[in-house]
């Protein structure tokens, strides 16, 4: 079973300003060498997967953010959903493939768990679509590794949509609160029964360690202890 990320006071001049003065995380005699963090949109996870892949020295997997089908996705074109999931699939599955075939020191943390794919293959997919979809990906996803430790950032569905409407993407300003209800929910759904690997469940709904530096400090001591099986943490929000 893997041990928890050890936390000590360490910095290097090199860290992104978001990280400033936060516990800086090192990596224990059997700590977890494929970590992932997964969540809806916004909710963090890449912001995450950066400052702890700076502390950690890990390499780090990112997710595919320049989709060409993604455009037209959103626009609800015909068929533009199964070619949009499809280029994600195959995509992601390069990703992590290549990451961990190679033989390095260090972690490796990723922004997105393969089964992230068909949770939205699910909810965008019509039946036809997704015979043909659950083919490619039983073959693809097969001999992808599940993760060492596995980070669950949740936030409340009407939390997200004001961070996506501070930073969304052109693209992501179409998406409906409806539809971020609905994945928000297919996650519940998914995590619910996770258990293929140790998992952390931390509530980011009251928390935004994005922007404010106390809230970040206060995950990352988070951190310090084990994680076995699935475990909650509920942070406390700001004082004020």
């Amino acid at each position: 079973m893997p041990a928890a990320v050890a936390i000590t006071r360490r910095m290097s001049p090199n860290e992104s300003s978001s990280a400033k003065r936060a516990p800086v995380p090192t990596r224990g005699p059997q700590a977890p060498r494929f970590i992932v963090i997964e969540g809806p949109l916004r909710v963090g996870k890449s912001t995450l997967a950066k400052i702890l892949a700076e502390r950690l020295h890990a390499r780090r997997v990112y997710d595919c953010e320049d989709n060409p089908f993604l455009a037209e996705f959103y626009k609800e074109k015909p068929g533009s959903a199964l070619r949009a999931q499809m280029y994600f699939l195959m995509e992601r599955q390069k990703r992590l493939r290549e990451a961990l075939a190679i033989e390095a020191p260090g972690p490796v943390i990723s922004d997105f768990l393969m089964e992230k794919d068909r949770i939205f293959a699910n909810l965008n997919l019509d039946d036809e679509e997704l015979k043909l979809y659950e083919r490619y990906y039983e073959a693809l996803a097969a001999e992808l590794p599940a993760p060492d430790l596995l980070i669950y950032l949740q936030a409340k569905p009407e939390v997200l949509r004001v961070r996506i409407a501070k930073k969304a993407s052109r693209e992501e300003t179409q998406i409906s609160l409806e539809y971020i209800e609905e994945v928000a929910r297919a996650y519940e759904h998914f995590f619910f029964r996770y258990a293929a690997s140790d998992l952390l469940v931390i509530n980011t709904s009251e928390i935004d360690f994005v922007e404010r530096s106390a809230d970040l400090q206060q995950l990352l001591r988070r951190l310090q202890d084990p994680v076995k099986g699935t475990q909650y943490f509920l942070p406390l929000g700001p004082s004020e």
